[in-house]
């Protein structure tokens, strides 16, 4: 009797507990699967994107076609199309939207276009750039995340998109020159090696500093004779880029 009396006692002090989660997820799960995400890209573009100064027509119009929601981790559905980054797997992140869109605009894109991407994540930069121009190359130095990210760009129906897994820091050199080359993590130092990749006329956009404070998003325009034009764009904080380009 004495064991019965403690496991009904414990039952009472835990029961209402344990209905208080079970309630809080099934209403979590019901707001997540509730979302209108059509509704909620098209806010998106017009709140965060529009009204912060992206006026590229076709950077708008990937914006609204990419489905954000499918390149994020399942319990950040809800806040698929919120003004921030947010964690994927492998300590990396998604790209707050803005700062896609910003990176896009600033590589003054053409429909015809090669572009190199630097770090590929989940892909929905890449994803963006696919539906911009003609060929996306993307590398990963993280083998998981590129296999992911191929799968997820073909199952999406995106086949001018080739994703390598490897360090960035040399580019892909027999799919070169670029029109355009985007790093996607924090660079230290602007590597030499896409630079060589890049077409005369063509865009580096990428974050130069160190990790752990905010770096400079600046675009770099390849001048005749192989020099730069500079431009900084704003203060940004990305993960650090890995591999070679630390040693």
């Amino acid at each position: 009797m004495i064991g019965s009396r403690k496991t009904a006692s414990f039952f009472k002090a835990f029961f209402p507990a344990l209905v208080t989660v079970l309630c809080s997820t099934f209403f979590m799960s019901k707001a997540v699967f509730s979302v209108d995400f059509e509704s909620a890209r098209k806010d998106m573009v017009e709140d965060q994107i529009k009204r912060r100064g992206i006026r590229d027509a076709a950077v708008l119009q990937a914006l609204l076609k990419v489905p954000r929601h499918l390149f994020v981790e399942p319990k950040f559905l809800s806040r698929a199309y919120s003004d921030f980054a947010l964690p994927i797997k492998e300590n990396q992140t998604i790209s707050q939207p803005y700062v896609v869109a910003l990176m896009t605009q600033s590589a003054m894109l053409k429909a015809d276009d090669r572009v190199l991407e630097i770090g590929t994540g989940s892909a929905y930069q890449a994803a963006v750039l696919a539906e911009i121009v003609n060929q996306v190359y993307t590398i990963e130095i993280v083998e998981s995340l590129a296999r992911t990210a191929d799968s997820r760009l073909k199952e999406l129906g995106y086949n001018n998109v080739t994703v390598r897994h490897g360090d960035g820091y040399r580019g892909w050199p027999e799919k070169s020159p670029f029109d355009a080359i985007l790093i996607t993590a924090a660079a230290p130092k602007i590597p030499r090696p896409l630079i060589d990749q890049l077409k005369v006329g063509g865009r580096m956009v990428l974050p130069l500093g160190k990790t752990g404070s905010p770096q400079n998003l600046i675009v770099l325009t390849k001048q005749e004779g192989g020099s730069l034009r500079k431009r900084f764009i704003t203060g940004v904080v990305f993960v650090p880029m890995t591999g070679e380009i630390r040693q």
